[in-house]
């Protein structure tokens, strides 16, 4: 006779299960909670992150562009023309749309129209009653100076918390661009402080901070460098830097706010200097310009023509490029030049093809040197379109 063995199938007893529960509970729990602690420290790391990063392209922006003031302005254009302590407005030759332009400091070859040289009329200075430039200032007849107008100011967040402001930058006459939220003002400071040369009788040339009661500086008189440039005008050409100071802040989690404050001197390394002519006088182009209608397999191109300029050939032979503008005929300002050609052949010609059924178009033609000057233009007839 056989005999089978039953094993020993007890479970576990409640106190066991419950024991068993919680050491699975705590343990859960705990890493539960170090998990939290890491999404803190994270989500805190990204958002001091957000701050900094906010903060440091504000100041990036501003020591990339304010450095240029005073760039390649044309004789009695004046450099800084409002200094305040929320906005600052400018004239420097920044941007280019032309292929090996010496005098602009940035090629910029899709920049806005309008935005390659001095407006014709004044452009309002927001949150002030002022508007610059007070008179026209053209490298020639009907030709803009390259330098336009530059302006940042600080205006306040009407959507953000109170004493929340935003850094804005415009161009001449064109929609204010957004290039930091979330700025504060530090306490006690403005955005804006300007250090000015100051010149005391036999004592050595200092340079010193423009008082904050005596703000805004404006260069009240239209032209640089004539009588009328003197006394509270003169003030804005004595100018050699600002120091800009703002603290970002921004709502972090846990109803904290995550705050970094900064101050940064920018020199202005080109105020108080005049363009140096260095390869003569104005160049002369003594060649005519015409401007002649062609179809081409059946749509209209304009072709310019003309001979190299008596001062590439012979002469002072300083010519570097030639410069072209091109309006319809109903406008009067040329605007911004829409093409240029480099020196070094007997004739040229360049065609355009950026014409509109039923309008009527022409065309003008400069020279220019290494300095760079432009020589007098000439104009081509009205060639119009059918």
């Amino acid at each position: 006779m056989t005999t089978r063995r039953v094993a020993n199938l007890r479970g576990m007893t409640l106190v066991e299960l419950l024991i068993s529960l919680v050491l699975l509970t705590s343990a859960v729990g705990g890493a539960l909670a170090f998990l939290e602690v890491q999404t803190r420290g994270f989500r805190a790391g990204s958002e001091y992150a957000e701050v900094v990063q906010n903060l440091r392209y504000a100041v990036q922006r501003l020591s990339q562009d304010l450095p240029t003031l005073g760039t390649n302005v044309i004789q009695r254009q004046p450099s800084l023309v409002y200094a305040g302590e929320s906005a600052i407005a400018f004239f420097a030759d920044y941007a280019t749309n032309l292929e090996g332009d010496p005098s602009a400091v940035y090629y910029t070859p899709d920049a806005p129209t309008g935005q390659l040289s001095a407006p014709a009329t004044a452009v309002p200075i927001p949150g002030t009653a002022l508007a610059f430039p007070q008179a026209v200032h053209q490298a020639g007849p009907g030709i803009m100076s390259p330098a336009e107008l530059l302006i940042y100011f600080f205006a306040p967040d009407l959507d953000g918390e109170a004493g929340d402001h935003i850094l804005f930058r415009q161009v001449n006459g064109g929609a204010p661009e957004v290039i930091a939220r979330d700025l504060r003002r530090v306490a006690g400071q403005p955005f804006f402080r300007y250090m000015a040369i100051r010149e005391t009788p036999g004592s050595p040339v200092q340079l010193d901070s423009v008082p904050d009661n005596e703000l805004p500086v404006v260069h009240s008189s239209p032209l640089h460098g004539v009588a009328a440039d003197s006394a509270a005008s003169a003030r804005a050409d004595s100018i050699r830097g600002v120091r800009v100071t703002a603290r970002s802040v921004r709502a972090a989690t846990g109803g904290q706010e995550v705050e970094i404050p900064v101050t940064r001197l920018i020199p202005f390394p080109n105020a108080g200097l005049q363009t140096l002519r260095t390869c003569g006088s104005e160049p002369i182009l003594g060649t005519a310009f015409t401007a002649t209608l062609q179809i081409v397999d059946g749509l209209p191109l304009i072709r310019l023509d003309w001979d190299a300029a008596v001062d590439e050939t012979e002469g002072e032979r300083d010519v570097v490029r030639y410069v072209l503008w091109k309006r319809n005929a109903l406008e009067v300002v040329w605007g911004d030049p829409f093409r240029s050609l480099p020196a070094g052949e007997a004739t040229y010609f360049t065609t355009d093809g950026d014409l509109e059924s039923g309008q009527s178009y022409q065309f003008r033609l400069a020279a220019q040197d290494c300095t760079p000057t432009l020589s007098g233009a000439v104009e081509s007839a009205t060639v119009a379109i059918p």
